[in-house]
């Protein structure tokens, strides 16, 4: 991301490191085999599923021009799907009761499969959110796809990165609109 000054501009004094953060993580400093649209992506996905509308609103129009339709899409669909099943999933697995477990899932997630873009860039979207969801079985469900893809841990911990600073944004604008 070229220019991550309108999404800092958000954040106020109180919260400098998290604007050094999405500087450093954002802009193509990090060493990383990722592309910069996964980069992209990934803030954009995870900014949809901050329900932030201030920052969804500043990240979308920063990428505009940078994303294509079918990744803003893929974005939006992977915020939407996470969002359900990091519920359903950090639920059941918290259930001491390993019976359900077994039982059939009956949730439609046809999109993980067909999500209009690269299979592993929607990966990505899925890890990055359900970081920021907090659903350990969907973190190390996608991290075993994006592994078995040859995605480095390194840059699978960038787009954990990119969820946290995000996620830390989101948390900042909301204190500095009160």
């Amino acid at each position: 991301m070229s220019n991550v000054t309108p999404i800092k501009d958000l954040i106020g004094d109180f919260a400098k490191d998290i604007r050094l953060n999405i500087s450093s993580i954002l802009t193509g400093t990090t060493p990383t085999d990722l592309t910069n649209n996964q980069i992209l992506g990934v803030t954009l996905a995870v900014s949809f599923a901050t329900g932030n509308t201030k920052l969804i609103e500043t990240v979308q129009s920063s990428l505009t021009s940078e994303l294509s339709q079918e990744e803003v899409h893929a974005a939006k669909s992977a915020a939407a799907i996470m969002a359900m099943n990091n519920v359903y999933y950090r639920s059941i697995n918290q259930i001491s009761d390993d019976s359900f477990k077994k039982l059939p899932t009956g949730l439609r997630m046809q999109v993980i499969g067909r999500p209009g873009i690269d299979k592993v860039t929607f990966e990505l979207y899925c890890l990055a959110i359900s970081a920021l969801n907090g659903c350990g079985h969907c973190l190390d469900s996608h991290s075993q796809v994006l592994q078995k893809a040859n995605i480095s841990n390194q840059d699978i911990q960038l787009a954990i990165k990119i969820a946290s600073v995000i996620q830390a944004a989101h948390i900042s604008i909301t204190i500095e609109s009160t």
